[in-house]
């Protein structure tokens, strides 16, 4: 759903700015002195956009302000529905941990969550942490974002933390692979003096 919601998106955005520039683009030529085609709807650089008569056309016709109405809620609903589709955190709520007896028990996601940021804010080196699960509950993703001290080697923290936080919480949950994407970033510190 997340790689269709994308797609949506950039098509969607990519369509709206191409419409936007050409109009734009055509509008400013127009404005300034190119000769526009004779089914365009600018004649001149004095021409208005919409003339009192087109913009009083269908007033008085009874089909006009519902089908007006109508379409601009659509857009509304839609344009509603995208924003909501964007913003909303894709975090995974729960966890399915195999108990072995063919059953299993659900873990809260927000829990494991938890003790992931907690191990890895006590690694040696690590300024702060935060972690999210994404993905389907008996494949769950971990992003960890890792706020590192300034004079500590990457590579070590990051072998800290997947040997030793990350390794904890799959084998705790039962999951036979914990997949996680970890962005490093470093602390900015003040310049130290030199005597």
């Amino acid at each position: 759903m997340r790689a269709v919601l994308r797609t949506v998106n950039r098509v969607f955005l990519g369509l709206v700015g191409l419409i936007l520039l050409a109009l734009g683009g055509s509008v400013l030529a127009v404005g300034l002195g190119v000769s526009a085609p004779s089914w365009w709807i600018h004649d001149s650089e004095h021409d208005v956009l919409l003339s009192n008569a087109e913009r009083t056309r269908w007033r008085d016709d009874g089909w006009w302000w519902p089908v007006v109405i109508a379409a601009l809620a659509v857009l509304l609903l839609l344009a509603l529905w995208w924003l909501v589709a964007v913003l909303r955190r894709r975090r995974l709520a729960e966890v399915l941990v195999d108990t072995g007896d063919g059953e299993g028990a659900l873990l809260r996601g927000r829990a494991l969550q938890d003790v992931l940021t907690q191990e890895a804010d006590h690694i040696d080196g690590v300024d702060g942490a935060q972690a999210h699960l994404k993905g389907g509950r008996s494949t769950p993703e971990a992003h960890v974002r890792l706020a590192l001290e300034p004079h500590v080697d990457p590579g070590t923290v990051l072998n800290d933390f997947t040997t030793g936080a990350l390794t904890r919480a799959r084998t705790s949950a039962g999951l036979a692979s914990l997949p996680a994407e970890v962005r490093l970033k470093g602390v900015k510190h003040g310049s130290e003096r030199v005597s």
